[in-house]
């Protein structure tokens, strides 16, 4: 009896602080996200270019240009006070470049994989080579963003001083990256027929699914520790919003993408073909540092490694962070680790 006491006790405890945490988020209204000081730089048909940071210091500082995935907001770089990467690298005293892809309207469906990794991308490298006044600029591609600046790179080897990839996918068939068996076989064609765009919501559901107890009810359950813990709720809303915000794919983009790559692995064959040229990660001879995480359910880091193997670089550097293909932008671990490194290791090529 004493123990279905306790344990009634224990469930109304329970139920006191989930009550508690979801009503002080309730009060909390929708959080603010990505408030890093920034402006827009330039404005081109599918993009912004924003520039972070005071202009007064920057001139005389190493430039980065961040290129980020299609398949969410770039705001994770920058979700709060202390959990910014972006903050990290201007702290780290570097001049912050970020692309930040616009949502495809219908008209931009037929929006390609070339469109936005030579083409769009091309634009943007320019805009910063010429704020600059450098002939070259040094990038820095997370995840999906990583596998356009590499192809970038490879094609337009002369325009990039240096290269970091971060989370980036390279072989996309390694035997431990779900997402990649999960997609292999689904029809393309069928499914951008059907959609035009691809809906962010239909992608967000997808990736939910890869860890649904860890991306469903555990983040829930996890509120009860939150009860008295006001910035530790802040943070929470934050990711909450940025999950929920996923923007829509450009249909073909998204074809080609999924085909050439999750389904035909052609990166790293040799058969990736963009704007009438093929990608060959041998033409990439700048130096390269290649930064992934150990515990990426997304982009598994057997899936970044393969990197080295491919590169003609003689300056290739790897950096391991010890966390999962979200920590590595939001948790305070990272924020001591990786900005600093990738600033340092730009900082020492010039």
């Amino acid at each position: 009896m004493k123990g279905t006491e306790q344990f009634g006790l224990e469930l109304a405890e329970l139920t006191r602080q989930l009550t508690q945490s979801v009503g002080q988020l309730g009060a909390m209204g929708l959080p603010e996200l990505g408030t890093t000081p920034h402006e827009t730089v330039l404005t081109g048909e599918g993009f912004r270019l924003l520039r972070y940071g005071p202009g007064g210091q920057r001139a005389d500082r190493c430039a980065v240009l961040i290129v980020y995935a299609l398949v969410n907001r770039p705001c994770v770089l920058d979700l709060e006070p202390g959990r910014s990467m972006i903050e990290g690298l201007l702290a780290s005293e570097l001049d912050v470049f970020l692309v930040e892809w616009e949502d495809p309207s219908e008209q931009d469906q037929n929006r390609g994989f070339s469109d936005y990794a030579c083409t769009l991308l091309d634009e943007c490298v320019e805009a910063v080579s010429a704020l600059r006044n450098e002939s070259t600029v040094n990038l820095l591609g997370v995840c999906q963003g990583g596998t356009f600046s590499l192809c970038y790179t490879a094609l337009h080897s002369k325009k990039v001083r240096n290269l970091v990839t971060m989370v980036t996918p390279v072989d996309f068939h390694t035997e431990d990256n779900t997402l990649s068996q999960w997609v292999r076989k689904v029809d393309l064609d069928a499914l951008v027929g059907c959609y035009g765009n691809v809906p962010g919501g239909l992608l967000n559901a997808l990736f939910v699914a890869l860890q649904p107890f860890r991306l469903g009810s555990k983040k829930y359950l996890d509120l009860v520790d939150l009860a008295d813990d006001p910035q530790g709720l802040r943070t929470f809303a934050r990711m909450e919003r940025w999950i929920a915000d996923s923007p829509d794919q450009a249909g073909r983009a998204f074809r080609e993408f999924v085909g050439d790559l999750f389904q035909r692995n052609a990166l790293v064959r040799g058969e990736l073909v963009l704007d009438g040229r093929v990608v060959d990660l041998g033409d990439i001879r700048c130096p390269v540092l290649n930064v992934y995480a150990l515990a990426d359910h997304l982009v598994p880091a057997s899936a970044s490694r393969p990197l080295a193997d491919h590169v003609a670089s003689t300056d290739y550097s790897e950096l391991e962070f010890d966390g999962g293909h979200i920590g590595i932008y939001v948790s305070r671990s990272a924020q001591q680790k990786v900005p600093p490194a990738v600033a340092a290791w730009l900082q020492s090529r010039p």
